[in-house]
């Protein structure tokens, strides 16, 4: 089972960015989608994006043109580059194998405890 530990977050402001990093273990990335999701305190989970073992990517409306993912399979690790923050953005971040359902987004099979970002105004 892969096993995931986020890093990355912080404090920045508005219109800052931020690189989070998701490290892997216990299993080889290769055999994974994978992606990312946020919550912030009071709020449902969101989905962000997630990444197919082929690198095609679903992004959330709310981050597409700002957020990248990536992934680097030979590192075992995956990046999520954050543009243009806003106050809206803030939440903990978990990364996590996941599958894109048509028409509902990503959606992830587990998840690591997070890294925080918090974007000031």
């Amino acid at each position: 089972q892969l096993q995931v530990a986020e890093s990355g977050g912080g404090l920045v402001q508005y219109g800052g960015s931020l690189t989070l990093s998701c490290a892997t273990s216990g299993s080889t990335l290769d055999y994974y989608a994978i992606g990312w999701f946020r919550q912030a305190p009071g709020k449902e989970r969101e989905w962000v994006v997630c990444i197919n073992r082929d690198g095609s990517t679903a992004y959330a409306d709310s981050v597409k043109g700002r957020f990248t993912m990536s992934r680097d399979n030979a590192d075992y690790t995956v990046y999520l580059q954050m543009n243009k923050l806003e106050p809206g953005d803030t939440a903990v971040y978990h990364c996590g194998p996941s599958y894109y359902g048509l028409g509902s987004g990503c959606h992830y099979d587990s998840w690591g405890q997070g890294t925080q970002v918090t974007v000031s105004s």
